[in-house]
């Protein structure tokens, strides 16, 4: 079989696709065949080598996958050949290995998935977990309104969406006249340039000078970054959940808390790898998202496609932002 293989971090160069033999799931695992392989920011940090939970080298990175089972292992009940699934590698004791035309995971691990939802659509449960973990799970109040930055990509893009879903006030924020009518064909109404729109001004403007209560941040620029606490209403949050545009800036934070010390603001790094050790409730996220993608109340734009032995190139795509929403890998 076909697999994207990486013996070092690197550019996007260090993707090569390699011939491996088929594996044969062992006991208590499923074998599933890829219909579709979503590609993720954490992907990137892997290819990079500077991901936090780097696999072993030489790795298979990828950590979404939807396809059919097509083996099983010994005393497997869990799962049945020809059952549609998705492979998260969130469930399992490695991050990688979807870069291929198939992949032996245990079956408790894997995700059911209802015919209503498309394997392109699948791959971007992941992002909707996150999301969900991201509005509920994450240590702030629950929004009743929210700013969320890179609003044309997955993660962006579901935050709005699962908020819209669930009656959260939302406003996105792009980079592009092109990527705001991308947002908004996906229903979300309000979405702001930076750099053209005054973000500040224009939030205060959409909420009756209320703010939001939580910005959903990239690090970045450190005044860029300061300036998302003046979009805030009294105990607002900045909660930082990317870091592909480099850590936190490298501002004086507590000082500036300090001098909006009359609104009690607050700064918070997350990661869904805080729910590593919580199985219970981490599936719970994905399964709530599934059953809403299922009903159709979230709906994802549709990807960018690009096959299997192209990897690189789709790494390509995704750091120079030529992209809108996600990109799949199809085998």
């Amino acid at each position: 079989m076909n697999v994207i293989q990486m013996q070092k971090g690197g550019g996007p160069e260090v993707l090569e696709l390699a011939e491996k033999p088929l594996p044969e799931p062992t006991a208590g695992e499923a074998r599933v065949r890829a219909e579709a392989i979503g590609i993720s920011s954490a992907d990137m940090l892997v290819r990079k080598g500077i991901y936090s939970w780097m696999p072993p080298l030489p790795a298979i990175p990828g950590n979404e996958m939807a396809g059919i089972v097509d083996a099983l292992g010994r005393d497997v009940t869990d799962v049945r050949v020809g059952q549609r699934v998705l492979v998260s590698s969130r469930e399992l004791s490695f991050r990688g290995g979807c870069y291929a035309q198939a992949i032996c995971v245990p079956a408790a691990s894997l995700f059911l998935l209802p015919q209503t939802i498309a394997p392109n659509d699948a791959v971007c449960l992941p992002n909707y977990q996150l999301a969900g973990a991201l509005l509920y799970e994450s240590g702030v109040r629950k929004p009743r309104s929210i700013v969320a930055y890179g609003a044309s990509g997955g993660v962006g893009m579901a935050l709005l969406q699962l908020a819209k879903a669930d009656g959260i006030a939302t406003i996105g924020i792009v980079s592009t006249e092109e990527k705001r009518a991308f947002v908004q064909r996906a229903g979300i109404e309000h979405v702001l340039i930076r750099g053209k729109d005054d973000l500040r001004e224009r939030v205060m403007a959409l909420t009756g000078n209320r703010g939001v209560d939580v910005v959903y941040a990239m690090a970045g620029p450190s005044a860029a970054f300061i300036g998302n606490l003046d979009l805030l209403t009294p105990l607002g949050t900045v909660l930082s959940f990317a870091i592909l545009g480099g850590l936190m800036p490298d501002a004086d934070v507590f000082g500036e808390l300090r001098k909006r010390l009359g609104k009690s603001l607050g700064v918070r790094c997350y990661s869904i790898h805080t729910l590593d050790h919580d199985r219970e409730l981490r599936r719970a996220l994905m399964e709530r998202a599934i059953e809403l993608m299922a009903t159709g109340r979230l709906r994802p734009r549709p990807p960018t496609v690009v096959p299997l032995a192209d990897a690189a190139r789709a790494h390509e795509m995704m750091e120079a932002g030529r992209t809108l929403g996600k990109i799949v890998l199809v085998p």
